[in-house]
C-alpha cells in the first residue's frame, strides 16, 4: 500500500489543487488528510485562495480514497458538508507489518504519543513543521503543512509505503527521507 498524506490544508484551495494534481500523477492507495481540512483559525492567516466551499467540491470527489481524522479546527458543521469521516481524534491503519497511527497531533504527538509498540508509526499534522524521529524502534512523522507552513519550512506533503517515509515539496523534491 501507497499513502499520499496531507495536513493543514486550511481552506486553501490554491494549494489544494497543487497536491491534488501530484496525488493524481501516481496509482495512490490512500489520501490520509490529517485533520484541519477547511477552517484557518483565529491565530493563523488566511491561507492563498481560501475558498473551504472549493475544497469541500474537492475532496468530496475523492471520498473513496480518503482517510482523515479530526484537526483542532474541525467540528460537526464540517461533518455535514464532508463526505469522508472526519471527526475521530485517531485511527490505525497497518501497511504490512507495522501498525501505523494517524492524527492530529494537538491531542496525541511526539511528546504525548498514543500507546505504541515496537515499530509502530505515529503520523501527526498540527505543527505545520515537517518531521521524521525515530525514538528506539518507534517512528514519529509529520508532513508539515501544505498551506501555512511554520518556521521557515516548505510547503510539503509525504509518501508513506512499507519501506520509506518521504515528506516532499510541493515541486516534488524530497525534503526528508527514511528507510526502515
Amino acid at each position: 500500500m501507497k499513502l499520499f498524506i496531507i495536513s493543514d490544508i486550511h481552506g486553501s484551495l490554491y494549494y489544494l489543487k497543487k497536491v491534488i494534481e501530484i496525488f493524481g500523477k501516481e496509482n495512490y492507495d490512500k489520501l490520509v488528510i490529517l485533520g484541519d481540512e477547511l477552517y484557518h483559525g483565529p491565530r493563523n492567516p488566511l491561507p492563498k485562495d481560501y475558498s473551504p466551499k472549493e475544497v469541500i467540491e474537492i475532496l468530496n470527489k475523492y471520498k473513496d480514497k480518503i482517510i482523515a481524522v479530526r484537526g483542532n479546527y474541525d467540528s460537526e458543521v464540517d461533518q455535514m458538508v464532508l463526505s469522508y469521516p472526519i471527526m475521530s481524534d485517531y485511527s490505525m491503519i497497518y501497511l504490512g507489518n507495522k501498525r501505523v497511527f494517524l492524527t492530529h497531533g494537538h491531542i496525541y504527538n511526539i511528546d504525548n504519543p498514543l500507546p505504541m509498540s515496537e515499530g509502530d508509526i505515529l503520523l501527526y499534522g498540527h505543527f505545520h513543521i515537517p518531521m521524521i524521529e525515530k525514538k528506539g524502534e518507534r517512528y514519529f512523522f509529520n508532513p508539515g503543512s501544505i498551506s501555512l507552513p511554520k518556521n521557515n519550512s516548505n510547503h510539503s506533503f509525504a509518501i508513506l509505503d512499507e519501506t520509506k517515509f518521504q515528506i516532499k515539496d510541493l515541486d516534488e523534491n524530497i525534503l526528508m527521507e527514511i528507510n526502515f
